[in-house]
């Protein structure tokens, strides 16, 4: 999932608002609407913007693929902007604003429902019931907004139960945790400290996003972000969530406030610190670099959160059209070719994640990576972020919220209250 976009790009964002809604705003972004004589077919400049080909060895493997997309369209020439995705939010802006739009943009799930209700993309023209024959229906659903398709899935990035089976044999214990309950107590039997200092956490929940840990586990517990558009994350489920995740910490000590961050280099899992982790798929690449033998000996695999229901996190990158796009015939078409699955598989792969196609399920990069295909077999416990058109300035008041409760500075009811009335403040404004 992106991380979130700055302030300024923020406020620049949301402050399309009304005059977005009324048309005005898109008619200073550049070119005639869809239905124009540029509209059909014939040659095409297109401009792209993309947060996953961004890497050396993925700007070649683009090159690659759109040369092939030209040969299949002649006259269609692809400019692709490569960046990051703590830069894409301020970039799309400016685009917009500036009057300049990409014609094709690869953004992040949870973020088509805010540029959608801003009239910023088009509607692709493909019912959610069709593309759930390419894809899994649970991910079809992060594209659509009020019953139109605005975006298609390329690749997928999930937020799961990790565990090391050496350390868990070790200790005596033959099989991964059943649920939540488990966990904990399975967490607490491998936590070592000695003259009170941790040496290896039970389970690791801090090297992840804290929001994006928080998540499966309120969906885990049987609770919900929103409900009947309105915020539920203050829900007595969620509220047991949270309380899970300060009883790892202040509790019953099994990881310590720092022990580890997202900015840490290795995880502490990789480094034999933790003896399971609530992470992303994407710790299987850290241990086929750092420690090989375990991906050798298949001493590392995934494991779903369950309690009330089992439940992983899905982010993912998405493929959209401007709505405004001078070239909408050829931009969904470059759209649908990065989403087939041609090219999805390879996009993924190059980033260690997850190929959203259906069709890549048995692949030998799938079977080879054992979480991306312990991800792909439990695709059906997704569940995705968002829902709501200001899900972009509601999901930074998470960090903050949580951190209070983990830290003792409020209980875990006051905590997600007090996110829960931000966000209705936050909608409010915005309605």
């Amino acid at each position: 999932m992106p991380p979130p976009s700055s302030p300024l790009s923020r406020r620049r964002f949301l402050g399309l608002g009304a005059a977005a809604a009324s048309g005005a705003a898109l008619a200073a972004c550049g070119g005639p609407a869809p239905g124009s004589s540029t509209s059909g077919g014939g040659s095409a400049s297109l401009r792209m913007i993309t947060p996953i080909f961004d890497r050396a060895d993925g700007q070649k493997l683009l090159e690659t693929l759109l040369a092939q997309f030209k040969k299949a369209n002649p006259g269609v020439d692809v400019q692709p902007d490569y960046t990051s995705y703590g830069k894409l939010n301020e970039k799309l802006t400016t685009s917009i604003v500036g009057g300049q739009p990409y014609d094709v943009m690869l953004i992040g799930v949870g973020w088509i429902p805010p540029f959608a209700k801003k009239g910023v993309l088009g509607d692709l023209g493909t019912p959610a019931a069709d593309l759930s024959r390419t894809y899994n229906p649970r991910v079809v659903q992060a594209g659509i907004w009020e019953g139109k398709t605005y975006a298609r899935p390329i690749v997928l990035d999930t937020r799961l139960g990790i565990y090391r089976k050496d350390i868990l044999s070790a200790a005596g214990i033959t099989a991964p945790p059943k649920d939540l309950a488990e966990l904990k107590d399975m967490a607490k039997q491998l936590t070592v400290r000695k003259g009170g200092t941790l040496q290896r956490a039970g389970v690791d929940i801090l090297s992840n996003d804290l929001r994006q840990t928080f998540l499966p586990i309120m969906w885990a517990f049987g609770g919900d972000l929103f409900r009947d558009g309105k915020p539920a994350f203050d829900s007595p489920e969620a509220i047991d969530a949270l309380q899970w995740m300060v009883d790892i910490v202040r509790t019953d000590k099994i990881e310590d406030y720092g022990f580890s961050s997202t900015s840490a280099v290795a995880a502490p899992l990789t480094q034999g610190r933790a003896a399971m982790a609530i992470g992303h798929n994407d710790l299987w690449r850290q241990f086929e670099e750092a420690k090989p033998e375990l991906v050798k000996d298949d001493a590392v695999a995934g494991f779903t959160l369950a309690q009330a229901r089992p439940a992983m996190f899905q982010g993912g990158t998405l493929a959209t059209v401007a709505a405004r796009s001078r070239y909408p015939q050829q931009a969904r078409k470059l759209v649908e070719f990065l989403s087939s699955d041609q090219v999805a598989p390879q996009a993924a792969q190059q980033r260690g994640n997850i190929p959203a196609v259906l069709s890549a399920a048995n692949s030998d990069y799938v079977r080879s990576d054992k979480l991306v295909g312990f991800a792909v077999q439990n695709l059906d416990h997704a569940f995705s972020e968002g829902g709501v058109p200001q899900w972009l300035e509601i999901r930074d008041q998470f960090k903050p919220a949580l951190e209070s409760a983990l830290l003792g500075r409020t209980t875990p009811a006051k905590a997600l209250q007090g996110l829960a009335e931000k966000a209705k403040a936050i909608m409010a404004k915005d309605s």
